[in-house]
């Protein structure tokens, strides 16, 4: 069989695709949980709405930041582990009229919480007569960006951190407006 230029220059395309095909990174995982809470809306949006209070998240030891809930302002949340490690995020976004803000993470050790590119949205709605829905929704890439990640780095450990991180405070949340 002989090959033509044109044949040749067909299967080296043919090869660069194939590769560039095996070459694809991470994808974009997402999780989206939300609770119902029998407390209204207006006081459950109180607990929530101050980007600079985290404290109704187990794991959150303190919160320190500046610029209140203004777009653009910053907060560091110091966790409740050995160390005292932090996770640095700013505000994209905040509606008091929707009881909604958006938030990104700007730096943390993929150590602490193993995703990379982490945007995130939190809405309480009314639901009802006296009752509330807390929806926490986030997007993010996998800790390790590259091919083959490690267990600890992968898409499945950034989807079970993200969703224990949620899930942990949406219940917190719960347990204390409806003590109240």
């Amino acid at each position: 069989m002989r090959l033509t230029r044109r044949s040749v220059l067909t299967l080296a395309l043919c090869s660069v695709f194939a590769g560039s095909a095996w070459a694809h990174g991470p994808s974009r995982q997402k999780v989206e949980l939300s609770i119902d809470i029998a407390a209204p809306a207006d006081k459950v949006w109180a607990r929530v709405a101050n980007f600079h209070d985290m404290s109704w998240l187990p794991l959150v030891a303190r919160t320190e930041g500046e610029g209140g809930n203004e777009v653009g302002a910053n907060r560091v949340l110091v966790l409740k582990a050995e160390g005292e490690p932090t996770i640095a995020e700013q505000l994209t976004r905040y509606s008091a009229e929707r009881m909604s803000y958006s938030y990104k993470i700007t730096q943390v050790d993929v150590k602490v919480l193993p995703v990379t590119n982490y945007t995130s949205h939190l809405t309480v709605n009314a639901d009802g007569d006296g009752k509330s829905r807390v929806e926490w929704r986030g997007a993010f890439y996998r800790g390790f960006p590259n091919n083959d990640p490690p267990p600890e780095l992968n898409d499945a450990a950034a989807i079970a951190a993200v969703t224990g991180v949620y899930q942990a405070g949406l219940d917190a949340l719960k347990a204390e407006m409806e003590a109240r």
